[in-house]
């Protein structure tokens, strides 16, 4: 399995990023996907789910309301949207296949003015 992730940058506050996530295997619709993010000098924290089936969708609480999980199984790609960023935000961004060790090579994202 491979997650290939894509879309981080320099974005000023207040500005949005969609980060993309996109896995190689099969069964893409029967994983329960998350995004990781880990700022520097910190820990790596969870910052969003999204299960199969129904596609109910778990954030932390640091960016709900302002981060939005979501997938396209057709693409076998799940998504990030990323809208009022605050400087806090800054991190790499990483991709999960939940319950395993599959981890993509994590997209760099900066909120600095």
């Amino acid at each position: 399995v491979r997650l290939v992730e894509s879309g981080g940058g320099l974005v000023q506050p207040g500005g949005s990023l969609r980060l993309s996530c996109a896995h190689s295997g099969l069964g893409f619709s029967s994983l329960v996907m998350n995004w990781y993010r880990q700022a520097p000098g910190k820990e790596r924290e969870w910052v969003a789910d999204i299960s199969i089936g129904d596609g109910r969708r778990g954030y932390a609480d640091s960016v709900k309301g302002r981060f939005t999980i979501y997938r396209d199984n057709a693409k076998s790609t799940v998504y990030l949207q990323m809208n009022s960023l605050k400087v806090e935000d800054t991190a790499v961004y990483y991709c999960n296949v939940a319950g395993t060790k599959s981890w993509g090579q994590g997209t760099q994202v900066i909120v600095d003015s």
